[in-house]
């Protein structure tokens, strides 16, 4: 088959709360699209789960439907990529293919008790000068030991070699590439940088954290890099034959499409989460202001790029719980014109710390907070604070990025669902005070995924395709005056400080 037959690259998205396939060209432009969403599954306060078996069912269905709207068969793709929620742990019988427990969610916080005993010797910064952050429930690392400990059987099977731990990116990959029969069980330096067992320096898992944590080597999947061909789909399967060439955890993989190659480029992912990442070159920086040392991406042999990351737990996230818990909106794009029906927040400040508060002040012992009410707000106020809640969230780790980089950011570039918001988007330019830019093409994790694939087998020649193919939509200027924002800021750090120290002992 010639190159010009190969019109396409395939990448698998899947994320916190939908799986998606998109079908790019070589401009780097959406062909077609296949989406659906899984079931969150919260067995108690603080739980969060998926189903794996939901998951794969759901991107095999993704995979036909995208190609069967492009009227594209798998002969017209050149490559295939993945891209995932990160940290989402999953183990599962090599024999079988079945998972031994559902997939426990990035989100999850059942294992605050074992991040303790883990701290105990140590401190939370125990392993952080090796693997690039403090000890939290967000890592994969609490999330297999909690596995290990609490499932019947499982820890003895793990100990026999019968049982393989990975993120969504490897179980995907395995089941695409044979599953049972021959599956692949690989993982990239990305993802594997998320599980706070891999020494960022040397890309290899470290004996030692694993032995601490009681976690047998046999689970894990091989590292490999960002973009090479890991294998090939099964023969059974949609995507017969074609290489499986690209592999990133979400936030690098949208890093990448936003063709952030220089250091001290930064982008902010607005999804159930908000990720910014900034590039800070070919060695690993570790911060000083409560952000994630991680890599950034490793193309083939080049030398690996690394990035500090502001990770915030709860942002589009929060849009759904006013739709779905409290009902104060039917659909999700209906906050943009609640909020935008009062002139400001009326007072309200929202700190959405549902899940404890994440970069830069990593306290499990906050916990959400609306303050600042009065008899005359509304729920328009609720909708209006709500938003502005991310946008707060993203100043705290922007002043963070840039008192570790000692890089002023000249413009930040966006991307995700919340990007659609414009209120949102122009209250996040006025508190940076910087330019928010967002790219003609928006679905940038995904975007990232096919551009590693198609890298690695020639689709396309480097990330100097990714820099042309790059080209901006829209752009925010801010407009807020110095002294209103620094009010505002000053009032969101008041409200953050009432979030804490809320769980004790006893509350779960």
């Amino acid at each position: 088959m010639t190159d010009t037959e190969r019109k396409y690259v395939l990448a698998i998205d899947q994320g916190t709360t939908s799986s998606r396939t998109i079908l790019f060209n070589h401009a780097g432009e959406v062909v077609s699209v296949g989406q659906l969403e899984h079931e969150q599954i919260f067995p108690h306060a603080g739980w969060v789960e998926h189903d794996p078996n939901e998951i794969w069912d759901n991107v095999r269905q993704t995979i036909g439907m995208a190609l069967g709207s492009a009227e594209a068969n798998h002969h017209e793709v050149a490559a295939v990529g993945v891209t995932n929620q990160r940290e989402t742990t999953i183990i599962w019988d090599r024999a079988t293919g079945k998972p031994v427990y559902n997939a426990i969610v990035w989100q999850d916080t059942r294992s605050q008790d074992l991040v303790d005993r883990l701290a105990a010797d140590g401190g939370p910064d125990r392993f952080r000068s090796i693997v690039g952050e403090t000890l939290s429930t967000y890592a994969s690392i609490t999330k297999i030991m909690w596995i290990l400990e609490n499932v019947p059987g499982v820890r003895e099977r793990a100990e026999r070699g019968e049982l393989a731990f990975g993120n969504p990116d490897t179980w995907l990959i395995w089941n695409i590439t044979g599953g049972t029969e021959g599956g692949v069980h690989v993982t990239d330096v990305t993802n594997a940088s998320r599980t706070m067992l891999m020494d960022l320096r040397t890309l290899q898992w470290r004996e030692d954290i694993c032995e601490i944590a009681g976690i047998p080597m046999s689970l894990l999947p091989e590292i490999r890099s960002s973009s090479e061909v890991y294998g090939y789909g099964r023969q059974t399967g949609l995507l017969p034959g074609k290489p499986i060439a690209g592999d990133l955890g979400d936030q690098q993989a949208a890093t990448f499409g936003q063709a952030c190659f220089q250091p001290g480029m930064a982008k902010n992912t607005y999804g159930t989460g908000c990720f910014m990442l900034m590039n800070t070159g070919t060695e690993p920086q570790l911060s000083d202001n409560g952000l994630i040392t991680t890599v950034c991406y490793k193309i083939g042999d080049k030398p690996t790029v690394y990035a500090l990351e502001g990770s915030i737990a709860v942002s589009g996230s929060l849009i759904q719980w006013l739709r779905d818990n409290l009902e104060i909106i039917a659909t999700a794009p209906e906050v943009e014109a609640l909020a935008a029906s009062v002139d400001d927040n009326g007072g309200v400040y929202f700190v959405p710390a549902f899940s404890g508060l994440f970069a830069p002040h990593w306290r499990g012992d906050a916990r959400g907070a609306i303050v600042g009410m009065t008899r005359y707000n509304t729920k328009a106020h609720i909708a209006r604070a709500a938003l502005e809640s991310t946008a707060f969230q993203t100043r705290e780790v922007l002043d963070a990025m840039e008192a570790d980089s000692k890089v002023k950011l000249e413009q930040l570039r966006v991307d995700g669902g919340m990007t659609a918001n414009s209120l949102l988007m122009q209250f996040q330019a006025d508190i940076l005070d910087t330019e928010v830019v967002l790219p003609v093409v928006a679905e940038t994790t995904a975007l990232g995924a096919a551009y590693a694939a198609g890298i690695a087998v020639g689709f396309w020649s480097g990330e100097e395709d990714v820099v042309a193919n790059w080209a901006e939509a829209k752009r925010w200027k801010p407009e807020m005056e110095p002294a209103e924002r620094e009010r505002q800021l000053r009032q969101w750090k008041k409200a953050i400080s009432k979030t804490l120290d809320w769980v004790d002992d006893d509350v779960k």
